[in-house]
């Protein structure tokens, strides 16, 4: 016959007083950050506001679904079709926009009012709702994401 071999299920005494120091870490640290004794991270907003960083180019923009899975985008101002991205394409475009609607409706605010998008001096990109406040930074998300914002910049005005 075999002998049983019985295993001590506890854990180490030293990892838990390990792991209890780096709870104990992160909350002192999250609330030194809450209470203003280290600074947040940067705000794009307020570090272009701190360095008097203006617009160099802007448009004001609606975007719409289409019923067959289509998001047209147009220039709120002439009413011109700028860009049509269609179903199953432009899903960082379609992600950003989600979140934008999503906050609209936590506001009560509609789709009518237009959203702005800028081009700041300093070669950022933002996509920013005056109906409620909100912004999105498009720049810090690689090229082909940027690209995809910028183009709308540049679609001809009419």
């Amino acid at each position: 016959m075999s002998q049983a071999v019985h295993h001590d299920p506890t854990v180490p005494r030293g990892a838990l007083i390990g792991a209890a120091i780096l709870l104990l870490f992160v909350i002192a640290l999250t609330g030194a950050v809450r209470f203003g004794f280290i600074p947040r991270a940067a705000d794009p907003s307020l570090t272009r506001a701190a360095a008097q960083v203006m617009p160099a180019q802007e448009r004001l923009l609606h975007f719409a679904d289409r019923s067959d899975g289509a998001v047209v985008v147009r220039d709120a101002l002439s009413g011109e079709t700028v860009t049509v991205i269609a179903f199953g394409q432009g899903g960082f475009l379609r992600a950003t926009m989600r979140r934008m609607a999503k906050a609209r409706k936590a506001a009560g605010v509609g789709s009518e009012p237009a959203f702005k998008l800028v081009r700041w001096e300093n070669g950022a990109l933002s996509l920013l709702d005056p109906a409620t406040g909100r912004d999105a930074e498009i720049y810090g998300f690689g090229p082909d994401h940027t690209k995809s914002f910028a183009d709308m910049l540049e679609a001809p005005k009419s």
